[in-house]
């Protein structure tokens, strides 16, 4: 979930967790970023009082994240990879797709997809695995319109089953675009979303029109991970058509 925010320069680690043999590219940059094939990756460290990051690539299917957030209030950074599809949901049969990660057992943070239309006026964010709770409580929350007295988000729909799961569906404005937030009511690290499925979802909700589908991003969004603490994704892949 980027936001156009200044930071001050990250200081870099003294050392971080990589793999056992040094990555095909690594980047510690406030905004690295590279290009395999048809998959982009960004370190994205945006969030105010941001700590040192260190995104590393063998390949789309082979890659992850040594990350020393502060425990503090606030998203850090969501480095990630990106597929870009630019066509209209109705042109489109299939979108889906694959990952298998691995994620720190402390910490606040979640593994998540990142969905843009090409004019980024809607993000759709599928929240795989999190710290926080589906019910929109704990150390990381979905943006949303409504909140409890107990300061948890409220969702629009609860116990949604589309795209190959069962969502917490909540609906609210960054200030910059419209966020649908999908938070699956079972967590995991390896999963095949039907992305297509939960963008006509949101047509058939009134939400969105026959946007063109821009970026299909996968990473983590991280607001704390004191200490260095290490994310990983494997097997990656969007298939669109």
């Amino acid at each position: 979930m980027k936001k156009s925010l200044c930071m001050t320069a990250v200081v870099l680690a003294a050392s971080f967790a990589m793999p056992s043999q040094a990555a095909t590219w690594a980047t510690s940059a406030q905004y690295g970023s590279t290009t395999m094939g048809a998959y982009t990756f960004n370190n994205d460290i945006w969030g105010s009082g941001a700590g040192p990051q260190t995104l590393w690539v063998n390949s789309p299917s082979d890659w992850g994240v040594w990350s020393d957030q502060p425990n503090t209030g606030g998203i850090k950074s969501y480095p990630h990879i990106g597929f870009y599809v630019g066509r209209s949901l109705s042109s489109l049969s299939r979108v889906t797709s694959v990952i298998s990660a691995t994620t720190p057992a402390g910490g606040a943070w979640e593994s998540a997809y990142d969905i843009w239309d090409s004019n980024h006026a809607n993000e759709i964010m599928l929240w795989l695995n999190y710290t926080g709770s589906s019910s929109g409580c704990g150390n990381v929350k979905p943006v949303s319109y409504n909140w409890s007295a107990q300061g948890c988000a409220i969702p629009v729909y609860w116990n949604v089953n589309v795209g190959g799961a069962t969502w917490n569906v909540y609906r609210g404005n960054n200030g910059g675009n419209m966020v649908y937030s999908f938070l699956r009511t079972s967590y995991t690290n390896n999963t095949t979303v039907d992305i297509l499925a939960i963008m006509r979802y949101l047509q058939n909700q009134g939400w969105i029109g026959n946007v063109t589908l821009g970026d299909v991003q996968y990473g983590f969004e991280i607001t704390s991970s004191s200490g260095g603490m290490n994310f990983g994704a494997r097997n990656f892949s969007v298939t669109a058509y």
